[in-house]
């Protein structure tokens, strides 16, 4: 407590001579052992210390609370009365240590990856007497509602020519075991031209089952106008675009592609062959990507035979861009979104480790989704609008016809 003798501008004057790093919080602690001394002298109806026939309590010592504000934690000294109980609700909420803004600084500081051991040291910097991992996990919970309203939002941006779908293995406790679940998302270009991600949910294995609720949970919430979808060769994914998105286009990615397609030739041809293949997605027009394509497949083929079967067989999937008009080519192929989001998704989840639960998974991955969602609305456009609308407006038959036959040819 602060020595009543000095008076008050007296002390303010001393500390700020003395540059004493804690004035603001003792000048804090002072203000608000203040309020609560006035505050219970209304409670009990007379002033500490005097006997007056209104007094209806009195007071019985202090019982010691730590209180977290942005100058640091204080050490608050409430006062207790012999009948009943007093709490000072204008000034701390009861049972709850923390300020509003400390419970958004360590919500922020989970989803930016920082792991619960750490915010520790970092609660501790802003001058606190530090936190642990469950509580950490308590104030992240206060981000739940904001990423289920972004989860379930409508999309009503449409139409969505283009749809990425990809998931990634994380580990979370189930059952009292670790087991491996899967996150499985959605980005898609609106008619505005701009990414937005859609759609971010858990399910229990990369099944058709699985990728069928996913996919038709978007269609429910607005999903339309998709004329290409690109992901990897998954069978039951592939059977989900399929049944819940008929009429759209199927284009196996082909980062992916170029995984499987490399694990086929030994290490040092690796770079060469990646080149080669990459030729394929260089040319200017349909009939030039399909006979370049037959001139790699016929060039591994005298080297790398296993390579050459994989991309035969896979080249009616990889090549399925070329229905569209040229404009769209380049516009697909300059800049996959999925792979940048799945590194910081994945740099995100690799400090967690294992998950509590999917509760827990959800909220990270939905919050670092949503985050790079505002980022993508208030950039520059993905696309053009010359390129949607050339998207959205089919091919003339006449053209189609033409490149086949030179195809053929």
């Amino acid at each position: 407590m602060t020595d009543t003798k000095m008076p008050a501008a007296q002390w303010v004057s001393k500390g700020l001579a003395e540059h004493d790093e804690d004035l603001l919080r003792q000048m804090v602690a002072t203000f608000a052992q203040v309020l609560m001394s006035a505050d219970v002298d209304a409670h009990c109806g007379a002033e500490y210390g005097t006997r007056t026939p209104e007094r209806v309590n009195s007071r019985n010592g202090y019982r010691t609370r730590a209180w977290d504000t942005r100058a640091g934690t204080i050490q608050l000294a409430i006062p207790k009365v012999r009948e009943g109980a007093y709490f000072p609700d204008f000034l701390i909420e009861p049972r709850r240590r923390a300020e509003r803004a400390v419970v958004s600084a360590v919500a922020e500081a989970y989803v930016l990856g920082v792991s619960t051991r750490k915010v520790d040291k970092l609660v501790r910097a802003m001058g606190m007497e530090g936190i642990s991992k469950s509580r950490v996990s308590e104030m992240a919970k206060s981000l739940d509602a904001s990423v289920e309203a972004f989860r379930s939002r409508p999309l009503d941006a449409g139409p969505y020519p283009f749809l990425w779908l990809d998931a990634m293995q994380i580990k979370s406790r189930e059952g009292g075991r670790v087991v491996n679940v899967t996150a499985v998302m959605a980005i898609g270009v609106n008619g505005d031209g701009h990414r937005e991600i859609l759609g971010v949910d858990v399910i229990t294995s990369e099944d058709g089952a699985g990728w069928l609720a996913f996919v038709r949970s978007l269609v429910s919430r607005g999903l339309s106008g998709v004329q290409l979808v690109v992901s990897d060769a998954h069978e039951g994914l592939k059977g989900a675009i399929a049944a819940a998105l008929p009429g759209s286009s199927w284009q196996r990615c082909r980062t992916h592609f170029m995984v499987n397609l490399l694990a086929k030739v030994p290490k040092t041809a690796q770079q060469a062959v990646a080149t080669l293949v990459r030729s394929i997605y260089a040319q200017p027009d349909a009939a030039s990507t399909h006979a370049q394509c037959d001139q790699v497949i016929g060039h591994l083929q005298a080297h790398y035979s296993g390579a050459a079967e994989l991309l035969g067989n896979a080249r009616e999937e990889l090549l399925a861009f070329t229905a569209f008009p040229k404009a769209v080519w380049r516009q697909i192929w300059s800049n996959n979104p999925l792979e940048r989001l799945n590194k910081e998704v994945r740099r995100r989840t690799d400090v967690v480790g294992i998950f509590p639960n999917r509760c827990a998974l959800i909220r990270l991955v939905g919050s670092v989704l949503a985050e790079q969602n505002d980022e993508w609305i208030i950039s520059r456009r993905y696309m053009s609008l010359e390129v949607i609308a050339a998207a959205l407006s089919p091919q003339p038959i006449h053209q189609h016809e033409e490149d086949l036959i030179a195809i053929n040819a």
